[in-house]
């Protein structure tokens, strides 16, 4: 999300004269498009705003922004603690990222609007520079309702809001004719969309755009278990555009966890909808995101979430320690876990998990898939790379083929994050 948000406010600046710099200490404008849902991401934040301080001090004219979900958490406090910075805005409030800057260049001064986190973002008129050349990102909704005790998001972004269809449409068609033939729709939840203007629900939507001439893939993240409905699945199984991903966030095994977390579901319905996804999708590959040392997880809570990955066996897993979050229900929760306990925990969890990906590919040896060539490989321009509609990063030896090209690949090598292969002409 934060990347397709970055995208969209380098297009409005664009639009007021400003163009792209990898050179910092070029740069008339920085702008650091923050995150805040673990602290980490804070800490690093905080110290890039530092790093940036002795460029302004070389450049006093240089403008130095802060957006996104630590600027809407933070606010005036930014500002504060780093008086090097000329402003800040909210999630709310990036539609005015250009009319705000304008208005600094004229006159300087410290500016801070954090005052509408749910406020409609009118994207209509807004035009990304995308990166990439292949696949791109698409917002369809903005905010969360869930309240997840762990999770500050639906503090800083706000309440679900949806784009209309034909807003998110007219976007699509605009990036399939700049040459793109894979789109992400994004959102919080995008399972929720459309329960505000109920123009159309997220099913409803999957089977319009798949319908988009000149669109090749249609991707879409992230889904809320307890908001997968059968009318989605049916559609993920019937769109010829859509493809056999799907990324499910549990985040815990235990259901006590789960019950403390605020999630809305159990894990027997959880593998029901496992059930349900492989049975209407024999291929679909199956993603989620896990927590280890959420406030009162025992030893007994941790070794039923590894039972339940041993059962579902995921493609693949984003792991991650708890982060306490001021400002959310869990950040007060008794029964706290010990950091060292926490990362034994991660790294059983990463360990069990790297098998199970291990496994599951190695299933994949001598498949043939269709590849989306992205380009060449980072460390070798001889080899390339793409991903099958399952979204498993392959590599292979670069011959005719270009960039958005569809073609089939025969795995011959199949590793934990990645897999190998040869072009299949048959």
């Amino acid at each position: 999300m934060n990347v397709a948000e970055s995208e969209r406010m380098a297009g409005q600046l664009q639009a007021i004269g400003y163009s792209l710099t990898e050179d910092f200490a070029a740069a008339d404008l920085i702008l650091l498009n923050t995150c805040c849902v673990r602290g980490t991401a804070e800490e690093k934040i905080y110290g890039k705003i530092g790093e940036i301080k002795r460029l302004k001090m070389q450049k006093p004219s240089l403008i130095i922004g802060v957006v996104g979900c630590l600027a809407q958490k933070d606010g005036e406090n930014l500002i504060s603690r780093s008086p090097h910075l000329d402003f800040v805005l909210g999630t709310g409030q990036r539609g005015e990222l250009a009319n705000v800057v304008k208005s600094l260049e004229e006159e300087r001064r410290h500016f801070v609007d954090v005052s509408n986190v749910s406020g409609v973002v009118d994207d209509e008129n807004i035009f990304p520079i995308r990166a990439g050349s292949v696949s791109t990102f698409v917002p369809i909704m903005y905010g969360c309702n869930n309240f997840c005790t762990y999770c500050i998001v639906p503090y800083v972004r706000g309440r679900e809001r949806s784009r209309l269809p034909e807003e998110i449409f007219a976007e699509i068609k605009n990036a399939v004719a700049s040459g793109f033939k894979e789109v992400t729709l994004l959102g919080q939840n995008v399972n929720s969309y459309g329960r505000d203007h109920r123009l159309k629900n997220f099913a409803e939507l999957l089977n319009d755009v798949n319908k988009i001439s000149g669109l090749e893939r249609v991707r879409f993240m992230t889904s809320h278990p307890k908001d997968l409905s059968d009318e989605l699945i049916d559609a993920i199984a019937g769109g010829e555009k859509i493809c056999e991903h799907i990324h499910l966030p549990i985040q815990h095994g235990s259901n006590k966890i789960l019950q403390k977390m605020n999630r809305s579901y159990t894990v027997e319905k959880y593998l029901a909808l496992v059930e349900k996804l492989r049975a209407a999708v024999p291929d679909i590959s199956l993603t989620t995101d896990l927590i280890v040392g959420f406030p009162d997880e025992t030893e007994e809570d941790f070794q039923t979430m590894l039972d339940f990955l041993r059962e579902v066996k995921f493609d693949a897993a984003f792991t991650f320690i708890y982060s306490k979050r001021s400002g959310t229900p869990a950040a007060k929760f008794p029964n706290q876990v010990d950091e060292e306990i926490k990362h034994r925990r991660i790294y059983e969890l990463i360990e069990l998990q790297n098998k199970i990906s291990l496994e599951k590919n190695l299933e994949l040896d001598g498949k043939i898939f269709e590849v989306l060539v992205e380009g060449a490989s980072k460390t070798d321009k001889n080899i390339f790379t793409g991903r099958t509609r399952q979204n498993k990063l392959v590599l292979f030896p670069h011959g005719s083929e270009k960039i958005g090209d569809l073609i089939r690949v025969k795995i011959t090598q199949a590793q934990t994050w990645l897999l190998k292969g040869i072009r299949d002409f048959i």
